[in-house]
């Protein structure tokens, strides 16, 4: 995957694209020990592994989100394992208001149980 600026990332998002993937990227950045890499077509979040990403396609946030279970959430589009101990979440969003709590709650878990890797 290229290595990208947000300002590339970003560049031809609508204000109301803008203003989710900037609300998911908020809140991925104010967890704690968290790194960015942000790419030409995605951002991603990681401590040593990474645990979510997001991309805006059609005007909907696409969030990619690993646990190590599989979870329930409203926007909940698919879950499928990617690993013997992971899966894969895919959660879509068209509406500020549905970056909820129980999202937040997921990609913090998410950050707590995958991102720090595995022995």
């Amino acid at each position: 995957m290229v290595r990208g600026s947000w300002e590339q990332l970003t560049g031809n998002l609508s204000e109301g694209d803008l203003a989710l993937l900037t609300l998911y990227r908020d809140f991925c950045r104010s967890l704690d020990g968290v790194e960015e890499r942000v790419h030409s077509a995605e951002v991603q979040y990681a401590v040593k592994r990474i645990f979510t990403s997001a991309y805006v396609k059609s005007h909907y946030l696409e969030i990619g989100l690993e646990l190590l279970r599989e979870a329930e959430h409203p926007k909940l589009r698919t879950a499928f394992a990617t690993s013997k101990r992971v899966t894969m979440h895919r959660i879509t969003l068209r509406e500020e208001h549905e970056f909820d709590d129980a999202l937040r709650e997921l990609i913090d878990e998410a950050r707590q149980t995958v991102g720090p890797g595995f022995r």
